[in-house]
C-alpha cells in the first residue's frame, strides 16, 4: 500500500487514517490495503492482539445466542473467523452468509471455513455495508466485526443492517475504541504507532497498512458516540462491553 494523494481543494472528503481523500475514492483505498494485507491477515491479527482477539470473538459469539434454524449475516467478516461459530450456531438448517466488500478477504474466508469443513449452511456475498444487496428483515443476527470504522458512510451502513434484521433481531458491533484508564491509553497508542507498522512491514512486508490501521482505531467514534449513532439509525436496547479496558468494546442493539 502506498499512501493516499492529497485531493483537489473543494473535493468532499472523509477520513482514510488521518489522511483526508476523495469521499468516493475511499472504498478503493480501504480495498487496496486489504489486498495488500489479506494473505497475512490472521497471522497478524495473532501477533498484534497477542491471541486475545480469539477471545472477543468468543464472547461476541456468546452474545449471539442464535438458535438451530436461525439466519445470520457476518458483514466485513473477513477470513471468517465470526461466521464459523456462527454457522456452528445455526446448523445445518439455519444459514449463514459471510459478506465482505473486499473479494480477496473473502475469498481466504471461504477457503478457511471449507478447510475446517463447513460447506453448508454459508454462502458468500461480495457486499458494500452501505448498500447490502439483501432482502428486508432477512436475518435474526448481524455481526460486523472490525469493518464499521474502514466504511466511508457508518450512519448508512447502520441504517442497512438495521434493515435487514428481522424484528426482534440483534446486531453486534466488534471494534477497536477507546480505552478507559489513561495509562493504558497512553500505553496503547505508543504501541499502535510504533510496534505495529513494524511488524506489519517485518511480516507483512507492509507498514503503511498498518500505519492507516492505527490510525483508523482513532479516527473512530468512541463508545457513547457509536451507541448514539445506533439509536440514531432505529436501534432500540443498546448498550456496550468494554473489552481490554476499554481497547476493544462490543455494541449490541435490537431491532424491535
Amino acid at each position: 500500500m502506498t499512501d493516499a494523494p492529497d485531493p483537489p481543494a473543494g473535493t468532499d472528503t472523509v477520513d482514510f487514517g488521518y489522511a483526508r481523500v476523495a469521499r468516493h475514492e475511499k472504498a478503493s483505498h480501504v480495498r487496496a490495503v486489504f489486498d495488500s494485507v489479506a494473505g497475512r491477515y490472521d497471522i497478524m491479527n495473532d501477533l498484534m492482539s497477542f491471541g486475545v482477539h480469539r477471545l472477543w470473538k468468543r464472547f461476541t459469539l456468546g452474545q449471539a445466542r442464535l438458535r438451530p434454524g436461525q439466519a445470520a449475516l457476518d458483514v466485513a467478516g473477513g477470513t471468517g473467523d465470526l461466521a464459523l461459530g456462527l454457522a456452528r450456531q445455526v446448523g445445518e438448517q439455519g444459514l449463514v452468509v459471510l459478506s465482505d466488500i473486499n473479494a480477496s478477504m473473502l475469498g481466504h474466508g471461504r477457503d478457511r471455513l471449507l478447510d475446517a469443513g463447513v460447506t453448508s449452511p454459508v454462502r458468500y456475498a461480495v457486499a458494500n455495508a452501505e448498500h447490502l444487496p439483501f432482502r428486508d428483515s432477512a436475518f435474526d443476527c448481524v455481526t460486523i466485526g472490525f469493518g464499521l470504522r474502514n466504511v466511508t458512510d457508518k450512519d448508512a451502513a447502520l441504517r442497512s443492517l438495521y434493515r435487514v434484521l428481522k424484528p426482534g433481531g440483534q446486531l453486534l458491533i466488534l471494534e477497536f475504541s477507546k480505552p478507559v484508564l489513561p495509562l493504558l491509553s497512553r500505553v496503547y497508542d505508543a504501541y499502535s504507532f510504533s510496534a505495529l507498522p513494524a511488524l506489519g512491514k517485518l511480516v507483512a512486508n507492509d507498514s503503511a497498512s498498518y500505519r492507516y490501521l492505527a490510525e483508523s482505531i482513532r479516527m473512530f467514534p468512541d463508545q457513547e458516540t457509536l451507541k448514539g449513532m445506533m439509536q440514531a439509525a432505529g436501534f432500540e436496547g443498546t448498550r456496550h462491553h468494554n473489552l481490554s479496558g476499554g481497547i476493544v468494546a462490543l455494541h449490541q442493539g435490537w431491532r424491535y
